[in-house]
């Protein structure tokens, strides 16, 4: 999911008044996608800031809370109102957007113009994403493995059950959501697929998407290096 910041959406953050409260941290922004957001066109807003360090993540300048290059909040709601009547949905992607305390006042603010409003989660966050959910219409949850095999992937003990209990959260809650797995390589063999399909489906998951990793600029550079036999 490539990130495109638009030339005007690029000044520095400035410092925040004494006693201003804190803005979402924005690490960049795509103005239009078709597939984001499964039938509706939409802008998709990148918060910085990630709690897992997934070996093949190619958003790896997204990972640290902070950054010289965020774009103000105030910046990005400017442009979501010149898009009024053109865009229908807001996605706000990451990183992790849970990560943030902030989310949910920035949601407000983008479902106030007339947007409906996506997340796409890890699921990092489980009683973060419950209270989330009356804001949301709709969710990509990102299930990157059976629970006992996340920390191969993540780095960080105990992240499969964080992630499988928002996936609970989701199948009883009535949103919208869709499954996303992007495998890692070496573990995206036929056989471990089919066992996590499985899965997913005995518990109830209807729409399930598994896409192609990206090697080309991950997290961990051996992901990048050819098969030796392939």
């Amino acid at each position: 999911m490539g990130i495109a910041q638009s030339p005007d959406l690029m000044t520095a953050v400035p410092a925040a008044a004494p006693g201003a409260p804190p803005e979402l941290r924005v690490g960049g922004l795509t103005p239009l996608t078709t597939v984001d957001y499964p039938g509706e066109l939409a802008a998709v807003v990148f918060c910085q800031g990630c709690p897992w360090r997934c070996r093949y993540c190619h958003n790896g300048h997204l990972l640290p809370p902070r950054s010289p290059d965020l774009i103000p909040w105030a910046e990005v709601r400017t442009f979501l109102q010149s898009r009024r009547g053109l865009l229908d949905a807001v996605v706000f992607s990451g990183g992790e957007p849970t990560l943030q305390p902030t989310l949910a006042a920035a949601m407000n603010e983008v479902r106030a113009l007339g947007f409906k409003i996506g997340l796409h989660t890890s699921g990092a966050f489980p009683a973060r994403l419950k209270a989330l959910l009356p804001l949301l219409d709709w969710v990509g949850l990102d299930i990157k493995a059976l629970p006992a095999d996340y920390p191969a992937v993540t780095g960080v003990p105990g992240s499969g059950e964080r992630a499988w209990a928002s996936l609970a959260l989701l199948l009883d809650a009535g949103v919208a959501f869709q499954v996303r797995t992007t495998p890692m390589p070496g573990r995206d063999g036929p056989a471990e697929l089919a066992v996590l399909r499985e899965r997913l489906a005995a518990l109830g998951v209807r729409d399930h998407r598994v896409q192609r990793c990206r090697t080309e600029h991950t997290l961990d550079p051996s992901l990048a290096e050819p098969n030796p036999g392939g």
